[in-house]
């Protein structure tokens, strides 16, 4: 990581919110594509196939980890993007301890950028769909961070693979990412956001610290998810709710962050037509 990018990464772990400069201007190569996504995906394509090359030599770690999320923060904000992050010091409070952070799953976009705000405090990894890990260069990636995979075909099977994995990983300090949402949506549906993380934390006997997403800056396209459209109008945000023990079954904490993701999505004005996505 150059200079520069490490001096913004200490800036933001100084506080315990993250906005991007009021005076950030987005980059004329990108005005010159008429808003398409054109220069924001050959960025991210060239960020991809650089990572993909130190990861498939054995040489993308921690230090790798957090640059490859810090280049796309860049690219967001070089994009026109606003990112605002809120809730870093409920990342601190638990410096100490494994995690499993449980959140909604809107876009490909809180996968790459969450690492940056959690790696410089604590190690992490994510629960994904297997099916990433054969991706073109960006399998490459993903076996790298040591990811959970599930099949999300068999339901009995990868909550064994979770529950297995997922505990091993936490008693060696790392913190897991779950989406209890599942797959990617830009419609929070209460209905379909599971109880996974839950469930492991209950069983690993470790905290939980809720996620709140709108990433829908970064759409889901219907035939390559992840060339989207980029709605440079719609705001980045993230936040990070304390970390809270589980008790009982769960159930009320599930519900806990459920409204937790509810009120925020409202307090950010998310109502995006699914349609336009």
């Amino acid at each position: 990581m150059d200079l520069d990018k490490k001096l913004k990464l200490d800036k933001i772990m100084e506080k315990t919110e993250f906005s991007t400069d009021v005076g950030r201007k987005r980059k004329f190569l990108d005005k010159l594509f008429l808003g398409t996504r054109v220069y924001f995906v050959i960025r991210y394509a060239l960020i991809i196939l650089k990572m993909s090359i130190k990861a498939k030599k054995g040489n993308y770690g921690v230090e790798e980890f957090k640059q490859h999320s810090m280049l796309v923060l860049d690219l967001v904000e070089d994009c026109g993007g606003k990112v605002k992050i809120e809730g870093l010091d409920n990342i601190w409070a638990c410096k100490d301890e494994p995690v499993v952070f449980v959140g909604n799953h809107m876009s490909t976009l809180e996968t790459q950028l969450l690492p940056l705000f959690i790696l410089p405090v604590k190690n992490l990894t994510f629960v994904i769909k297997r099916s990433l890990l054969t991706f073109p260069f960006f399998g490459h990636i993903m076996k790298a961070t040591n990811p959970i995979a599930v099949t999300r075909i068999n339901p009995r099977e990868d909550l064994k693979i979770v529950m297995d994995e997922g505990i091993e990983k936490l008693k060696n300090g790392i913190s897991v990412i779950i989406f209890q949402q599942g797959s990617r949506n830009p419609v929070f549906n209460p209905e379909t956001f599971s109880s996974l993380g839950i469930k492991l934390a209950q069983k690993a006997k470790c905290k939980v610290v809720p996620i709140a997403l709108k990433t829908d800056f970064w759409g889901n396209a219907k035939l390559v998810r992840d060339l989207g459209p980029i709605r440079r109008s719609e705001e980045v945000h993230i936040s990070f709710g304390k970390p809270v023990e589980v008790i009982g079954n769960g159930k009320e904490l599930n519900q806990e962050i459920i409204k937790f993701i509810q009120e925020k999505l409202e307090e950010w004005g998310h109502n995006p037509d699914p349609n336009s996505l």
